[in-house]
């Protein structure tokens, strides 16, 4: 494990009758943004909900700041921030008795951050979230993970449903944050955004972790000249896994 290694995931295994997550691992560090990689089906959202078992693991292990996940998941979890491109708060409370609600479960939450982020993103807390775009309650749910000073956001698709403009000022705020030393872990199916900002990749296909490395080592690994992470990555997919 790494100095600056905030997750460390090990041989992690999750079994299901028509896909097999298999033997997992990789580290996450500090400062640094890890962008997860792969098509629709290779197992990243299972990857995450395993990572934060929400599903129980088949195998292997997830440690957090040095610590097991298993014996220590709440004070873990007040630590991270977790993130999905839905949203499922109570669609008819506005966002101020959400609010009201959540922080009390955080020792850590900022409402100077909080308040920041709520401009920032330019929602309203007289809002409920029916009443928000598909894009806005994704905005809303990162501002949740967000508003507790995370030292670790996992975010699945935290893109999903956003405009080119709102992805552009999301990219720029876990920029924002990995230079405060948080460790930024996001899957998405948006290469690009990838590409603009992630110093990581791990990449999965098929239920198997292929590639964990630096974003540069990756592209000097595996892309060919001239080629995008997108089109490294659509290559690879049809079955050349080395360039």
């Amino acid at each position: 494990m790494s100095d600056n290694a905030v997750t460390q995931v090990r041989d992690l295994v999750k079994r299901y009758p028509s896909f097999e997550l298999k033997k997992a691992s990789f580290e996450v560090n500090a400062g640094r943004i890890t962008g997860f990689i792969g098509r629709n089906g290779a197992g990243k959202t299972t990857t995450i909900k395993a990572m934060l078992n929400l599903i129980h693991p088949d195998g292997g292990e997830v440690d957090y700041f040095g610590k097991p996940l298993l014996g220590n998941e709440m004070d873990i979890k007040k630590r991270i921030g977790y993130s999905t491109g839905t949203v499922n708060w109570y669609p008819r409370k506005k966002i101020r008795d959400i609010v009201d609600i959540v922080k009390r479960f955080y020792d850590t939450w900022d409402d100077g951050a909080y308040r920041k982020y709520m401009d920032m993103f330019g929602l309203e807390d007289t809002k409920t979230p029916l009443q928000l775009s598909e894009g806005m309650k994704v905005k809303f749910n990162l501002l949740m993970a967000l508003s507790h000073r995370a030292e670790m956001l996992i975010l699945d698709e935290p893109t999903s449903g956003l405009d080119p403009f709102s992805r552009s000022e999301l990219l720029d705020v876990f920029t924002a944050l990995k230079d405060d030393g948080v460790a930024v872990f996001f899957s998405t199916h948006i290469i690009s955004d990838i590409e603009k900002c992630a110093d990581d990749i791990v990449y999965i296909s098929h239920g198997q972790i292929i590639a964990a490395m630096p974003k540069a080592d990756f592209a000097s690994h595996y892309s060919e000249e001239g080629e995008s992470l997108e089109d490294t990555m659509l290559r690879l997919e049809r079955g050349e896994l080395h360039a």
